[in-house]
């Protein structure tokens, strides 16, 4: 045999042992550690589940992407190893990949140690993709730690810290922890933690970002039904409507605040002529609306229970909603005009019947307060029988001995005092008339015909007593003691008649006193002539006796008078 085919028979045979050496051993692998980091920066990797910190670096091999060429454990290189510690010193893109530690323990046991490292240039260093996890929560006071990986670095190597905010300086801040102290919107932002340590007399730096974002305190209630407020909605058939279900569920939970319409315990889903849709009020107070919108209100939508459903994170409210018609304002219209047509003509009656109405009550609810006045006569007669013509003296007689008399006394019962029939022979006349002004209830005042013209004769009446003391005459002594009992004493009421025409004249040549009472009261016309002047129930009379006192003055014989 030759030399050569010797030197490959022993090649072949290491080979072989080796193949059957590698076949037989079985390593079990970790999770793979991933870190992404910096160029130009310092990394040290300790598997976390390596429990022998000192290891030998026997123990250890450690390659790159599955090369069969070792990683070496010299320390001018700059990536090396030192038992399961994995060092990069000045890291390059060329850097990145996926790293294997093989530890083979005396026992026999083999573990596989893997980790993942990807480098970006330093001008990423704010990239979402570098940065370590958020800080997000709602404490007023907020923590900000280093990362792990640069804060276990800078314990190994008793290192230095120093922090940025936005690549800004952080003053005073030489701890692996930043408190940021009344957290508001200007304090978030990202901070970064770099550690400076030294390795065989060289100084490196290592470090880590995260973003501090403030979030919001956030409280769950349970959800409370805004809106509807009312059982019932009235709708007009036909009319398109909008129905509101408003939810609050507490503040900041707009992602746990759910309103929603079911229709007769169904969930609503969208169909020709309704939709929902939802929204929310952007505040601090969570109110989420969700709006059923009807194009038409149907019959059927009459009979529907419309129910507002209200989800929370933890419960669930409800409230019900039915639509009603709506009343047509037409029958509320006509309603009102017949009221108001009504209210009018009460009115009117009331106004034009309002003499008739006192006179019959007066029946029922009998006035008491002249039963015991001791009055005798309820009218004391004024009228004037001077410098009359023959056609207004026979009126003027005509009325005051028998219309009036016939009515007054006869049907109504009321007691006159006149002249000429009253009187009692031989007594005083001043005597008389002051006695029988004092026992009577009223003042009539009988205002002759034609009286505004001089009666016919072209005199004027004034206030001079009349020549004849039988006559009752206005201006003389009779007017003079009424004048004083109704004016000034305001003991008796003046019922004023007119018969016939007053005249061109009017009132004016008139006493000023019966002037007054004039204007006060307009007399009462006597409608000489017409049908039914003299009945009791005509509407002359009616007012005169509406004017006479309401109950009658007591019967009495003359001697009691005397």
């Amino acid at each position: 045999m030759d030399t050569s085919r010797l030197l490959f028979f022993v090649v072949m045979v290491i080979t072989a042992s080796e193949c059957s050496e590698t076949a037989t051993l079985q390593c079990k692998n970790s999770f793979i550690d991933s870190f992404k980091l910096l160029e130009g920066e310092a990394f040290y990797f300790v598997p976390l589940t390596l429990t022998e910190s000192n290891a030998p670096d026997e123990e250890f091999t450690w390659r790159k992407n599955n090369s069969q060429i070792e990683i070496s454990t010299n320390e001018n290189k700059t990536v090396h190893y030192h038992g399961g510690a994995l060092f990069f010193l000045n890291l390059s893109s060329e850097d990145s990949g996926l790293y294997t530690g093989r530890h083979k323990r005396p026992s026999g046991n083999c573990k596989n140690y893997r980790v993942k490292v990807e480098v970006f240039k330093a001008s990423h260093a704010m990239d979402e993709a570098v940065l370590f996890r958020t800080i997000s929560n709602s404490d007023v006071n907020k923590k900000v730690r280093c990362p792990d990986p640069v804060s276990d670095t800078c314990k190994m190597f008793n290192g230095t810290w120093s922090w940025k905010k936005d690549s800004k300086l952080l003053q005073g801040e030489d701890k692996d922890t930043v408190w940021v102290h009344n957290a508001s919107k200007d304090d978030e932002g990202i901070y970064t933690c770099i550690c400076t340590w030294k390795h065989n007399n060289k100084v490196y730096k290592s470090s880590g970002s995260r973003r501090l974002a403030s979030t919001a305190l956030t409280v769950h209630n349970k959800p409370e039904i805004i809106s509807p407020t009312d059982k019932e909605l009235f709708a007009d058939e036909g009319s398109g409507i909008k129905l509101n279900c408003s939810v609050f569920c507490g503040t900041n939970v707009e992602h746990h605040c759910h309103p929603s319409w079911h229709l007769n315990g169904i969930p609503f889903n969208n169909t020709d002529g309704y939709s929902q849709t939802t929204t929310i009020k952007p505040s601090k107070n969570t109110i989420s609306t969700a709006v059923l919108s009807i194009e038409k209100v149907s019959a059927k939508d009459f009979q529907t229970e419309f129910k507002c459903i209200g989800k929370g994170s933890f419960e669930i409210s409800s409230s019900t909603l039915t639509l009603k018609r709506r009343e047509s304002i037409i029958p509320l219209v006509i309603k009102g005009v017949c009221m108001v047509i009504f209210c009018v003509l009460a009115t009117v009656l009331v106004k034009y019947f309002a003499i008739d109405l006192a006179l019959l009550f007066r029946s029922y609810f009998p006035h008491r307060s002249h039963y015991d006045d001791g009055k005798v006569y309820d009218a004391y007669v004024v009228y004037q029988m001077q410098s009359l013509n023959m056609d207004n003296e026979e009126t003027l007689c005509q009325f005051v001995t028998k219309n009036l008399p016939s009515v007054l006394e006869e049907k109504c019962g009321y007691r006159l005092f006149i002249h000429g029939r009253d009187d009692i022979p031989g007594e005083d006349h001043m005597e008389l008339v002051e006695g029988r002004m004092q026992q009577s209830r009223r003042l009539m005042v009988i205002l002759n015909p034609g009286s505004g013209s001089g009666s016919g004769s072209g005199s004027k009446i004034t206030d001079q007593r009349p020549t004849s003391p039988q006559n009752s005459v206005i201006g003389g002594f009779d007017w003079q003691v009424g004048l004083h009992h109704a004016l000034i004493q305001r003991e008796m009421n003046v019922i004023l008649i007119q018969l016939g025409d007053t005249g061109p004249e009017g009132y004016t040549h008139l006493p000023p006193g019966l002037q007054h009472l004039i204007r006060k009261s307009a007399p009462l016309r006597w409608p000489e002539g017409s049908r039914g002047a003299a009945a009791w129930n005509s509407r002359f009379w009616k007012r005169v006796r509406y004017l006479m006192p309401a109950t009658p003055a007591k019967k009495c014989t003359k001697s009691a008078i005397i």
